[in-house]
């Protein structure tokens, strides 16, 4: 393997040079960065950076830390922060929890050993308290979840708010009975939800025993079970909202296979807009979020306080040296053929 000696034997400089042009350290002149960096291409030189992190540097990556790699919320997250990071010569680590609280742990152990710069986090809804201990000397971010615990950094969507809106829709469409299928309560995000879905039914005055049912907001199988339960009631809802893009899912799973007819028995409307949404049958009507921009600008925020971090020697994450920060990106209602008023009875 090529080193920094046999670079500097090339050139006839000290290693140590080599090792500062090598570092972008503004103590070397730009001519000889050039000489270094094409003689170490040449060569085909590989940053040891096992040595680098026992010199007490940080690692060039960023932790991933999200519930489930399937939601397509997440997906886009890793794409959305992996182009962020690489134009900051920054790597992304993806680790998924399952929203085990365990498997969490050791998760941000595993990052916190490795001396990532940085980790961007979806937090399980009861971190375990070492999870905050480890992430307290890192700079870090929580993002769409929020956990009083982690820190005050955080970046999220408006979820009150675009649960409200989706109820609105069908209240201004004529619905009196609309289901709601969500994520458990345990989750501040399904609780935010939740709350909408409660505020523009108190709101418009309709009877506060709307049908809710919770569960796993990952799981499609909550979907396609709570909307069977929803319609096999003998006083069955004229419309669902819907509270994940999981949950979505199972619904579209199941109103398929058991032919439907939506929005003729029942409309529907989704949450997030996947690239099948708006060709599923007539269409689905749904809420619309802005994934890539949220992330980009979170992974953006995160680079400014590593290198913030990296040039004042504090702790990223302490009162002293940031500010509490967060982001609110609202939702957008798409509406489709999946929502109409409802049939006369």
């Amino acid at each position: 393997m090529t080193t920094a000696r046999d670079i500097a034997e090339r050139l006839n400089l000290s290693v140590s040079t080599v090792g500062r042009a090598l570092a972008d350290d503004r103590r070397i002149s730009a001519e000889t960065k050039l000489r270094v960096n094409q003689v170490a291409e040449e060569l085909g030189y590989v940053v040891n950076r096992a040595a680098r992190m026992m010199r007490g540097a940080r690692s060039p990556v960023v932790g991933l830390v999200v519930p489930d790699v399937r939601n397509s919320f997440y997906s886009t997250v890793a794409h959305a922060l992996t182009e962020t990071m690489g134009v900051r010569d920054h790597q992304v680590m993806l680790c998924e929890t399952g929203d085990d609280k365990r498997s969490e742990l050791r998760q941000v152990r595993d990052l916190a050993a490795a001396q990532v710069s940085g980790v961007v986090i979806v937090p399980t809804a009861r971190p375990l308290p070492e999870v905050a201990r480890l992430l307290q000397p890192i700079p870090h971010v929580q993002l769409l979840r929020k956990v009083s615990g982690l820190g005050p950094h955080w970046f999220g969507i408006d979820d009150r708010r675009v649960i409200e809106m989706a109820t609105e829709h069908l209240v201004e469409l004529g619905h009196r009975r609309i289901g709601y299928i969500g994520g458990t309560v345990a989750l501040p995000t399904a609780a935010a939800r939740l709350a909408g879905f409660t505020s523009a039914v108190t709101a418009a005055g309709l009877p506060d025993d709307q049908p809710t049912i919770l569960g796993p907001p990952s799981s499609t199988e909550l979907g396609a079970s709570g909307l069977h339960q929803l319609m096999s009631d003998p006083n069955p809802p004229t419309a669902v909202v819907s509270g994940s893009v999981q949950v979505t899912r199972g619904l579209l799973e199941y109103a398929h296979r058991t032919t439907l007819d939506v929005p003729g028995a029942v409309s529907l409307v989704g949450f997030g807009d996947e690239v099948g949404f708006s060709w599923w049958g007539p269409g689905l009507t749904t809420i619309s979020l802005p994934m890539h921009d949220l992330a980009t600008a979170c992974g953006a925020w995160l680079m400014h306080r590593i290198s913030t971090s990296a040039v004042s020697g504090n702790d990223a994450n302490g009162t002293s040296s940031a500010a509490p920060y967060s982001s609110v990106s609202p939702g957008v209602l798409i509406e489709r053929g999946s929502t109409a008023p409802p049939a006369l009875s």
